[in-house]
C-alpha cells in the first residue's frame, strides 16, 4: 500500500501551492482528509492524482485542486453552518467538516448518499449531516446557511439557494447554459433581495439535475 500520508503532503505542495492556493485552513483541511478513504477500492492507488476519479452512478470525486479552489472561494470560517449539493463520494464534505462547526450535504443518488454517510461516520465526521434528496431546493428546515457549494453544473443559479443563504453569506457554484462549458461563480448576499456575483473561471462538472437545474 502506498504511503497516503507522504502523497498527501506531495498533492498539497504540488497540486495546489503550486498553483497558487495559499489559504492554510483550505490547505491543512485536505492535507487532513484521507481522500483514499473516499475512493472506490479499484482506483484506491489514484487516490491523489491531479484529476477527477469515477465513481458510481456516472459521477465523479472531484479533482483535488478544484475542491481546494471552491472550499477557499467561500472564505469559510469555523463556526459556519454549511450546505454542500452533490454529496458524491463524501469527500469534499469532510473537507468542509475539518473546517466548519455544521456541514449539511445532499445527494440525489440514494447509493451514493448512503456510502457516503458509511464513509463520514467511519472517518470521524460526526458533524456532517446527509440527505437523500433533490439538491437544487436545499434544505429549507435548515436553513439559512453561511455558505452553500453546489458540485454540479447548472443551466443558472437556483433561486431557491440563493434564498437560502444568511445576509453575507456566500455560494460557489458552476453555470452554463451548455453541459460543455462552464463557469464558476461566488454568489454573495448583499440584502434581502440583492446579490452580487463573481466569475472565478472555466470549469467542467457533471450536470445539476433536480427542479431547479436540468432535467433527467
Amino acid at each position: 500500500m502506498s504511503n497516503f500520508k507522504k502523497l498527501r503532503q506531495r498533492m498539497v505542495n504540488d497540486q495546489l501551492v503550486a498553483r497558487g492556493l495559499h489559504d492554510q485552513t483550505v490547505l491543512n483541511a485536505l492535507n487532513a482528509v484521507p481522500r483514499e478513504a473516499f475512493t472506490p477500492t479499484n482506483l484506491i492507488e489514484s487516490a491523489y492524482r491531479d484529476s477527477p476519479l469515477p465513481i458510481e452512478e456516472n459521477q465523479t470525486i472531484s479533482q483535488p485542486y478544484i475542491v481546494a479552489l471552491m472550499t477557499a472561494a467561500l472564505e469559510l470560517k469555523s463556526d459556519d453552518r454549511v450546505l454542500e449539493v452533490g454529496t458524491g463520494s463524501g469527500y469534499a464534505a469532510a473537507v468542509l467538516g475539518e473546517i466548519c462547526k455544521t456541514v449539511y450535504t445532499i445527494e440525489r443518488h440514494k447509493a451514493l448518499a448512503d456510502t457516503a454517510q458509511v464513509k463520514l461516520k467511519e472517518t470521524g465526521y460526526i458533524n456532517v449531516q446527509v440527505k437523500h434528496g433533490d439538491g437544487t431546493l436545499g434544505w429549507p428546515e435548515k436553513s439559512p446557511f453561511d455558505a452553500i457549494i453546489v458540485a454540479a453544473g447548472g443551466p443558472e443559479v437556483p433561486q431557491t439557494l440563493k434564498e437560502q443563504l444568511v445576509i453575507g453569506g456566500r455560494m460557489v457554484i458552476p453555470v452554463g447554459k451548455s453541459l460543455k462549458s462552464q463557469k464558476l461563480v461566488r454568489i454573495r448576499r448583499i440584502s434581502k433581495d440583492e446579490y452580487k456575483t463573481e466569475d472565478l473561471g472555466g470549469v467542467r462538472f457533471v450536470p445539476l439535475i433536480g427542479a431547479a437545474g436540468w432535467g433527467e
